[in-house]
């Protein structure tokens, strides 16, 4: 049993979510000067009734909750003329729920309440996007990420399928969502800055899940619209420069002293980058907007599937060949599994020398070459855009950056 100050604390919860709900709808009918169903005071009622009802007995909160719903439908079929809306109905009847909740689970209930209150808030806003923003292109984007992700995903098989233990199809499938996830992101970035600003802000965030795709997303957005190569290639810059932060993140977790023999190496390629990527945005701004923001990019879910078939032959080939060499050769093994991802080689460096298997200084040249061969994956990836700008701008960047970390290596 609970004491009673927890229980006071439940109501009080309770007559909070009341109140939150209740005071839009209270302004909601002021506002449309309507005689709405209900108010503040009727809302806050609502909710001190679930929680008794619930405190009391299951059966009795629903009892209460049927009672609710025959109320709520004799008054709408009753004032259904005068505003066909039924949120306030269904609000009202949420709020008997989550005041039952409160009493079980009060920091739930007011996260729902708090959340159902900012969704009445921007009724205005919400149905704008929805009417006036948003495309039936962009909508088939959604749908297709949100049916990939909820109904797709959950049944994709989560363990390795070849004798190798190199392809697993859910992580494939992964990576089929997060190139539908960069086109969306890319589209929308369009929208709120431009081509200028858009893509390279997408192409930084994208680089920290995985280069490689957004460098193929920039190839694909640079194919369709030549006009944007610049910007693609910028975007393609920036995800470099966010695959090296990663990698020096996740080495600082795993072992602390590689990330510091590796220090100047990944502050070169940082720096070079960065200044590369900044030079290409300075050229972009000075090119005229060739893109319509309003219209939505095409949305190619093949590139998608094509990407992570590719990565899977690379998984599967690589795997195969760093068996048969074996363990000796640790810089041919890291090269081959870097080809479609230098995050999982240079983890497993940094593990082995945490784990006292190799020294120190033994790492820093595996990792290197990680990080190379990925980078002309990456440049094999942006030559096969067809538009021969962007595949020049985007490997004289690669270029730059894996030249400066193996120089500051050499000589530092």
């Amino acid at each position: 049993m609970f004491s009673t100050h927890v229980i006071l604390l439940n109501f009080a919860v309770a007559l909070g979510i009341g109140l939150i709900i209740g005071t839009d709808r209270e302004r909601s009918k002021r506002a449309n000067h309507t005689m709405a169903t209900a108010g503040v005071r009727t809302f806050a009622i609502a909710a001190l009734l679930g929680a008794t009802s619930f405190m009391m007995d299951i059966w009795l909160h629903i009892a209460t909750l049927l009672s609710v719903v025959i109320f709520v439908s004799v008054a709408y079929f009753t004032d259904h003329h005068k505003d066909p809306s039924l949120t306030t109905e269904i609000s009202l009847l949420l709020t008997v729920v989550l005041g039952g909740l409160s009493m079980t689970n009060s920091a739930l209930a007011a996260s729902i309440a708090i959340a159902t209150a900012l969704l009445l808030l921007i009724k205005e806003g919400l149905h704008g996007f929805v009417l006036k923003t948003i495309t039936p292109s962009e909508l088939y984007a959604f749908l297709m990420l949100a049916a990939a992700t909820l109904i797709i995903l959950p049944i994709v098989p989560n363990a390795f399928i070849d004798p190798f233990d190199a392809i697993n199809p859910r992580n494939l499938w992964l990576i089929v969502i997060f190139m539908m996830l960069i086109n969306i992101l890319g589209h929308l970035a369009l929208r709120l800055f431009g081509q200028q600003i858009g893509l390279p802000i997408v192409g930084f965030i994208s680089g920290f899940i995985s280069s490689l795709a957004a460098v193929a997303s920039m190839r694909t957005h640079a194919k369709q619209h030549p006009g944007s190569v610049y910007s693609a290639a910028c975007g393609a810059s920036f995800a470099s420069v966010a695959t090296i932060i990663q990698l020096a993140i996740l080495l600082a977790a795993v072992n602390i002293g590689t990330l510091n023999a590796l220090k100047t190496p990944f502050i070169a390629a940082i720096i070079t980058m960065t200044i590369y990527a900044a030079v290409l945005t300075l050229k972009s701004l000075h090119q005229p907007i060739t893109i319509d923001s309003t219209q939505a990019s095409e949305f190619s879910i093949r590139t998608a599937f094509w990407f992570a078939g590719m990565i899977a032959v690379v998984l599967l080939v690589s795997t195969a060949l760093q068996r048969w060499f074996g363990q000796n050769g640790l810089i041919i093994g890291v090269g081959l599994a870097s080809v479609a991802d230098s995050h999982s080689p240079t983890v497993s460096v940094a593990t082995m020398v945490a784990s006292g298997k190799i020294p120190i200084q033994h790492a820093v040249i595996p990792i290197l070459v990680a990080v190379s061969v990925n980078t002309c994956s990456k440049a094999v990836i942006a030559m096969m855009s067809g538009d021969k700008t962007f595949a020049v701008y985007v490997n004289l960047g690669l270029i730059l950056q894996v030249s400066a970390m193996w120089a500051s290596w050499w000589f530092f």
